[in-house]
Order: structure tokens, then C-alpha cells, then sequence
């Protein structure tokens, strides 16, 4: 799964196959926790992720969402910038 960013301890990643399914999301790491969010609505669908790395993960993702999306529609790789 490649990473797409990382920050503050939280790894994001996106799988990129053609047989995915479900809704467009992205997974987040930090440590030993993991997180599936949502890219539309913007919202963790599972995981047990705490809720202050939930919360830099959501607010990273809103800058991001268009570019989220496209990779998704897409299937295609980008590196993004992580929260500073």
C-alpha cells in the first residue's frame, strides 16, 4: 500500500488496485492504532484510531480532499504534503 503522507507520527496510505471496493478511502497508521476514513463524507468508518489522531488526520484530509479523490478516481500515485 503506498504511502501517500506522513506527519506527526501518522502514516497515510491508499490501496491502489482496480479491483477495490467500497467507498473511496484511505487508511491512516499511527503507532499501533489503525484508522479506514471515509473521502466523502470525510469521517472514520472503522478503527480505533484516539481521538487527537483522528482529529489531525481529518483536518489533514480537508486540505487534501479534492487531491484524495482524484488518486482514487484515478488509481494513480501522488505524494501530499503532511500537516505543518
Amino acid at each position: 500500500m503506498p504511502v501517500i503522507s506522513r506527519f506527526f507520527g501518522i502514516v497515510i496510505k491508499m490501496y491502489f488496485l482496480q479491483d477495490e471496493h467500497g467507498v473511496a478511502h484511505f487508511h491512516a497508521v499511527y503507532g499501533e492504532y489503525n484508522g479506514v476514513f471515509s473521502i466523502k463524507p470525510l469521517r472514520m468508518l472503522e478503527g480505533d484510531m484516539p481521538p487527537r489522531a483522528q482529529k489531525l488526520v481529518l483536518e489533514w484530509a480537508q486540505q487534501y480532499q479534492a487531491e484524495l479523490q482524484s488518486m482514487w478516481d484515478k488509481q494513480l500515485f501522488k505524494q501530499l504534503p503532511g500537516l505543518e
